[in-house]
């Protein structure tokens, strides 16, 4: 038997043993049967990295972990979030002196019991580690973790808020800063058995800050690396684009943000480079929002600006349209752009078609004085067939729903509770071209966190974002997190037993 044989027969078990689903069927005498269109299947696997959480002895971090109900009802499989390896110098569980606690990484620091109900977990102190974790079975498919983490006071104030991400190869952060106030870490989380290896590179608004530190940075297997941004280059600016890219393996990306006068959050990825872009959920009460641009390719972009509210769509006031150089980062204050009605912002083409692909962010600022308060939007894909956002607590949350198109409707469930209720269900109508912002439904007899699933059920697409805040010593501390397509179906091809590739 031939090599190329025994090749082709491999690939096709292996297929068959990873999707799980597909058909292998002998052929029968005659004509061959018509060839049968992909299936769209449960994925059986899923990944999530959460960065260490660690910003002061102040700092009390949530985990919520969830997998949406209604799924597959395939195997019963497992979700687990344990501590990145090399992160926690060997410690061995116990608690400390507020009861919490400590890493162990011979245990998970949070498990899934089943589809529906979210699991928590708590974690203290500057030194809790990166989390690393798998999905399988039918608590694969669209798991989602937030990791939450309140540091009162001190240079990190802030709620921080970041959905645990994926790994991947290729991470853009617009709104990033090497400014003189700011002190912004990018977090590299290693998955793997084996090392990573990644460049990052840093464009300011004259184009590539130049460093040769920030290339081949080494992230050992199952562990995180915090890069400050500010040491890979001697420049100081205000808006600085942070490109992530792995010459071996993947990570997962995000950065840490700290400014001494605003607090901290975690800024996530933007959606990949695409022409057009929605960056939803700005909170009605924002006193200062910055749009960050980045062109990657070789050309300009020339992008109209509008926001979309309640009623419909209206360019800013001098802001109408922004260009933005090749290879360039363009920031431009908007100000207090939604003057007291939620809003999100739609960038298009300025003279149609699909334009320039570009990256793009929001740093949003609430409050004055010392009671400021920042967090970060970027720019993020349409909510999908499905995507879920975990963490919401009996009061705080906002949910900014966008359709920058037509007119759709749209599914919401809040979850059990991690402790206990019943989930609840509400649908809602987005016009075409606004935003609408709702106080979510909330689970009867809840007890503890839940979770907000949406699904698109007509028209669209629709955008989303949710906001939770958190009052703290007269400060509106808060966070924004998009909720883009949580991918829990993947597009299986079927297959068919062909034993002609046996013959010589």
């Amino acid at each position: 038997m031939k090599s190329t044989s025994l090749s082709l027969i491999a690939g096709t078990v292996a297929l068959a043993a990873v999707t799980g689903f597909a058909a292998l069927t002998a052929p029968g005498d005659g004509d061959a049967a018509p060839a049968k269109s992909a299936a769209r299947l449960p994925v059986e696997r899923s990944s999530l990295l959460c960065p260490a959480p660690g910003l002061s002895d102040l700092a009390e971090t949530t985990y919520t972990s969830v997998t949406p109900a209604g799924g597959s009802g395939g195997e019963a499989g497992a979700a687990e979030l344990h501590n990145s390896t090399a992160a926690d110098g060997g410690k061995k569980g116990g608690k400390d002196e507020k009861g919490k606690k400590k890493a162990d990484p011979g245990k998970p620091v949070i498990s899934l019991k089943e589809p529906g109900k979210p699991a928590t977990a708590e974690v203290s102190g500057a030194d809790a580690p990166a989390l690393v974790g798998t999905a399988t079975g039918r608590l694969a498919p669209g798991w989602t973790t937030q990791q939450t983490t309140m540091v009162e006071a001190g240079g990190a104030r802030g709620l921080l808020g970041v959905s645990c991400t994926g790994p991947g190869t290729d991470f853009w952060f617009p709104a990033a800063s090497t400014a003189k106030t700011r002190e912004d870490y990018v977090h590299l989380t290693n998955p793997d058995d084996t090392a990573a290896v990644a460049d990052i590179e840093l464009y300011g608004p004259d184009g590539s800050l130049k460093s040769d530190v920030g290339e081949g940075i080494t992230v050992p297997a199952r562990s995180s690396v915090p890069v400050l941004i500010s040491t890979l280059t001697s420049k100081a600016a205000e808006d600085v684009t942070v490109h992530v890219t792995t010459r071996t393996g993947r990570v997962g990306a995000v950065v840490r943000t700290a400014d001494e006068g605003t607090g901290s959050d975690w800024l996530a990825a933007s959606t990949d480079p695409t022409g057009t872009l929605v960056l939803p959920g700005i909170p009605a009460d924002a006193t200062s929002v910055r749009l960050v641009v980045f062109a990657p390719g070789d050309g300009d972009a020339d992008l109209k600006v509008k926001l979309l509210g309640r009623t419909g769509a209206i360019s800013p006031v001098g802001h109408e349209a922004i260009h933005v150089k090749s290879r360039m980062t363009a920031g431009v204050d908007l100000k207090d752009i939604t003057k007291g009605e939620a809003g999100s912002l739609l960038l298009t083409p300025a003279e149609g078609g699909k334009g320039t692909p570009v990256v793009a962010a929001l740093r949003v600022v609430r409050g004055t004085g010392d009671k400021q308060e920042v967090g970060y939007i970027p720019a993020t894909g349409p909510v999908g067939a499905r995507a879920s956002v975990a963490d919401n607590r009996d009061k705080g949350s906002v949910l900014s729903l966008t359709a920058p198109g037509a007119t759709a409707t749209v599914k919401v469930t809040a979850s059990a509770g991690s402790g206990g209720g019943e989930q609840a269900v509400k649908k809602y109508t987005v016009k075409g071209g606004t935003t609408l912002a709702v106080t979510p439904p909330v689970p009867s007899g809840l007890k503890g966190g839940y979770a907000l699933t949406v699904e698109t059920e007509s028209g669209g697409p629709v955008h989303a974002a949710r906001a939770l805040t958190l009052a703290q010593d007269g400060v509106q501390m808060f966070t924004v997190q998009t909720l883009p397509d949580d991918l829990g179906t993947v597009e299986v091809p079927a297959a068919e037993q062909d034993l002609s590739v046996l013959d010589d």
